[in-house]
């Protein structure tokens, strides 16, 4: 464990990636749970972002996620005009063998005991029945069922801000918001990746997908027959005539390997950390593919789940996320005008007003 902690307040004290004002490490052996509550930035709030539940190879693995994720929340939610810091958690572990209520219950209480300064919520792992769980024990809990005062599943938001995104791509790209006609591959069709086809199929999109469960792809074709399938992600990205590459599994989707053999023209889907490492927005740019910030686009569900904390009003939301398309396009803009990639254009924008709040 010397060497994890090591790893950890290096990181914390010493890296680019670094910064965070606080990190929780959690455990409750009585129900084996182990946690890693991370907030990165709260000048323009509590901090605020989901709980994943995931089987870390290594618990260094699990804080490193748990770094980059919050990280990434203060930019999403600094760029989605909430008045919200970062924040992530992760539980360490396999969610279909260790997941009870008495877990959630200990999780909660943790949260709690941050006495508001982390407000949770769904990610990879935890579904809507265990946020009701957690809000049991821990009050600063949100995309919890509307029988139990909460907003639902933030999915249905996610996926309508990625949609916004693409048609902020098309439209600076080519001159025309509509995706009709476009070949668009979406690579993970589960909680998100479903209702992002529904809108792309909606806009006379031509959709081609790939997932590792077969149940979430049978579930695509059962309703959309027209819909091709291919093998694997390696597949997708290499599809003669894509114009848009849409990752919406889990990060690091662009990289050394992929970068080079993608075919689409735009990169725009609802994966958190889709690059892998630094430069790789460069290698994107030099490619002359643009890439849609993937904290930008996917802000949908956030913005459902901080409306929660309100009062929460469905159409207030979606209009919240309809400025997605217009905050891309700023960026777009601002890229341009700056002569950087989108990535770093977002960034600036997302720091500029994280010190302004923090100069109040």
């Amino acid at each position: 464990m010397t060497d994890v902690t090591d790893g950890v307040l290096h990181t914390l004290f010493h890296s680019d990636q670094g910064g965070h004002e606080q990190v929780v490490i959690c455990q409750d052996r009585a129900t084996g749970l182990k946690a890693v509550i991370a907030l990165h930035n709260t000048a323009l709030g509590p901090g605020l972002g989901g709980t994943r539940f995931y089987p870390y190879a290594t618990e260094a693995e699990a804080v490193a996620d748990a770094l980059n994720l919050s990280r990434g929340m203060s930019y999403k939610n600094a760029l989605a005009g909430l008045d919200h810091g970062g924040g992530k958690a992760v539980i360490i572990g396999d969610p279909e063998k260790i997941k009870t209520e008495e877990l959630l219950l200990a999780y909660g209480r943790f949260v709690a005991s941050l006495g508001g300064r982390y407000v949770t919520a769904c990610d990879v792992g935890t579904y809507v029945a265990d946020m009701d769980v957690v809000a049991r024990e821990c009050r600063w809990t949100t995309g919890r069922s509307p029988e139990n005062g909460g907003a639902g599943d933030s999915s249905v938001l996610t996926a309508f801000g990625v949609f916004q995104g693409m048609r902020a791509s098309a439209q600076h790209l080519w001159g025309d918001p509509t995706l009709r006609g476009r070949k668009v591959g979406v690579a993970g069709v589960g909680k998100v990746g479903h209702h992002l086809v529904e809108h792309l199929l909606s806009d006379g999109a031509e959709v081609v997908i790939t997932d590792v469960r077969e149940e979430s792809v049978r579930r695509i074709t059962d309703l959309h027959p027209e819909v091709t399938v291919v093998a694997d992600t390696e597949t997708l990205i290499r599809t003669e005539g894509l114009d848009i590459y849409a990752p919406c599994a889990l990060g690091g989707a662009l990289n050394d390997e992929t970068v080079p053999v993608l075919t689409a023209k735009v990169v725009c889907g609802a994966a958190n950390n889709q690059l892998a490492h630094p430069g790789v927005e460069k290698d994107l740019a030099d490619r002359s593919v643009l890439y849609a910030p993937d904290y930008v686009v996917n802000a949908g569900g956030v913005i459902q789940v901080a409306d929660e904390l309100h009062g929460f009003d469905f159409d207030r939301c979606k209009a919240k996320a309809t400025k997605i398309f217009d905050t891309t396009l700023e960026i777009f803009a601002r890229a341009k005008a700056d002569g950087i990639p989108p990535a770093a254009a977002a960034d600036r924008i997302a720091e500029q007003r994280m010190a302004e709040a923090r100069g109040r």
